[in-house]
């Protein structure tokens, strides 16, 4: 079983006498940066000029600094920009300032697992991992509640690392709801898994393959869009609030036993093997070293604009812009 710590095992005062220098402003920085000033935290926030994300923190009351002064004048260093970005940042403005009894933190646990960053021996490395967006995070905090996180050792050199992080996600509101003990290589093998099989790719392709085979047995497609896309939202809150059989009890009987018979039709064994392929392309490697160099060939950004006039979005952006509450 998993260990799990709340709130009666982290000291906040172990973060409150630090200042926490903040490495991007996107997703998950905003949210963190926040939280951490709102329990008592200095933070120094790094956000380069010009970026999409520059005058928000501005905005949020904070005087964006480069990553090398962040670095310089922080006692623990998260780095939260993109992925593929956080090797060079790291190498460029954060190891010229690294130095005994500093730490290097992440919410994502990519660059440190596949070698694109090697810390040196003398300073803490560890992981908060928030499992849920930074709006969120900001948003249950603010609330008094928390999103659950993970939280991670790569490195114990001062031999009171994992106090340090349990103090840091406590004043993120972590320990709120419960923070999970995990390893650098699980959290990352995990994450990258349930993004392409579950969560992102398999979803995504699952809701285009209904759409495209609704419309073309000649079902008008904003109904197509309805059946496989807009309602989903329905089917996905109810399993995150009750589970897959909480689900079930609140679905009438036919959508329940289209599911139960109907959805293994759907993702068969042929669908598990390609599971467990991409499951080990994660864990070797292979996926990590593809989706860098397509990065930073430009073929990433070619594809990832490939979708952008499919039939699914144009219909679905004429219905969105009629449902004025989204």
């Amino acid at each position: 079983m998993a260990k799990i710590y709340y709130d009666k095992d982290a000291d906040l005062s172990l973060i409150q006498k630090k200042t926490v220098g903040v490495i991007g402003y996107g997703i998950h920085g905003r949210g963190q940066a926040l939280n951490l000033r709102d329990s008592g935290v200095k933070v120094i926030v790094s956000q380069r000029p010009g970026g999409p994300n520059y005058e928000i923190p501005k905005k949020d009351g904070f005087e964006p600094v480069s990553a090398q002064d962040a670095a310089k004048n922080s006692d623990v260093i998260i780095i939260l920009a993109q992925d593929p970005l956080q090797a060079d940042i790291y190498k460029q403005s954060v190891a010229p300032h690294l130095s005994k009894g500093k730490a290097l933190a992440f919410s994502h646990g990519f660059n440190i697992h596949f070698k694109q960053i090697m810390p040196p021996k003398f300073v803490d490395v560890f992981m908060v991992a928030p499992k849920g967006p930074g709006s969120l995070v900001r948003r249950l905090y603010e609330e008094a509640k928390g999103v659950p996180c993970l939280v991670a050792l790569y490195q114990d050199a001062t031999g009171s690392c994992k106090k340090l992080a349990l103090s840091y996600a406590k004043a993120l509101g972590g320990t709120r709801a419960g923070v999970i003990e995990t390893t650098f290589k699980e959290e990352t093998e995990t994450d990258l898994f349930g993004e392409q099989t579950v969560l992102c790719g398999g979803t995504s392709a699952l809701i285009k393959a209904g759409f495209e085979t609704l419309v073309e047995a000649g079902y008008q497609p904003e109904i197509a869009y309805f059946e496989c896309l807009h309602e989903l939202k329905l089917i996905t809150d109810m399993i995150y609030q009750t589970g897959i059989q909480g689900m079930r009890k609140r679905v009438s009987d036919t959508a329940e036993y289209g599911d139960i018979t109907r959805g293994p039709r759907v993702v068969d064994q042929k669908s598990r093997v390609q599971m467990k392929k991409i499951l080990k392309e994660v864990q070797s490697g292979k996926f990590a070293k593809e989706f860098l160099a397509d990065y930073r060939n430009g073929k990433f950004q070619k594809i990832r604009r490939a979708d952008d006039t499919h039939p699914i979005e144009k219909v679905g952006a004429e219905l969105r812009g009629m449902m004025k509450w989204l």
